[in-house]
């Protein structure tokens, strides 16, 4: 009896534990990562240069494409890593756009539309994008390239996830420029 009941926990812990996060589809039958956030300490004004402050720090991945006084619309991309035991390279590109609206005590912001461009070596061993034409991630792939595309949808799933909490971390810190130290000159004159 205590074999059976030992067993039965570590299948059902199994079970659990091979259950991961995706992307919950919107109205449109798009996937997508939404979040609300409640910052009562921080003003609108505050949130939105910020939010903008973000945005261009990370102009290499995310370029915006419409500024309201409360709204912010951008594209972006990032890379999809494929990690084969210990090499890891990048197996495509997924392409979002990004959204964020404030309002006095409380911001959202959200991602949506995302397209994976595949990455294939060329011939002087880098690797570059086959197209510039994105796969949606709602497709559902052959059933040949499911596993590979269940993997590469968890790995879109990570980086968002890891995109949104940096951007929450830096709303929620304040970003005062740092005092630069008064160069002492050298007078040779006094000594």
């Amino acid at each position: 009896m205590k074999h059976f009941l030992f067993l039965l926990l570590v299948l059902l812990s199994a079970k659990l534990w091979a259950q991961q996060k995706s992307f919950p589809l919107d109205d449109n039958g798009k996937y997508i990562y939404y979040k609300v956030v409640d910052s009562q300490v921080i003003s609108k004004d505050s949130l939105m240069l910020r939010a903008k402050a973000f945005i261009s720090k990370h102009a290499k991945f995310i370029v915006t494409e419409n500024v309201s006084d409360s709204s912010i619309a951008a594209k972006g991309r990032t890379v999809i890593d494929k990690t084969v035991l210990v090499a890891s390279h990048p197996s495509g590109e997924l392409k979002y756009n990004f959204n964020f609206e404030t309002r006095p005590g409380k911001y959202r912001f959200w991602f949506n539309n995302f397209e994976f461009i595949p990455y294939q070596r060329d011939r002087y061993g880098n690797y570059v994008a086959t197209t510039n034409i994105g796969t949606p991630l709602e497709r559902s792939p052959s059933k040949l390239a499911a596993a590979e595309w269940k993997a590469i949808l968890a790995s879109a799933y990570l980086k968002t996830e890891k995109i949104a909490a940096d951007f929450q971390k830096y709303l929620a810190t304040d970003r005062k420029p740092k005092a630069k130290k008064k160069e002492e000159q050298i007078s040779t004159k006094k000594w």
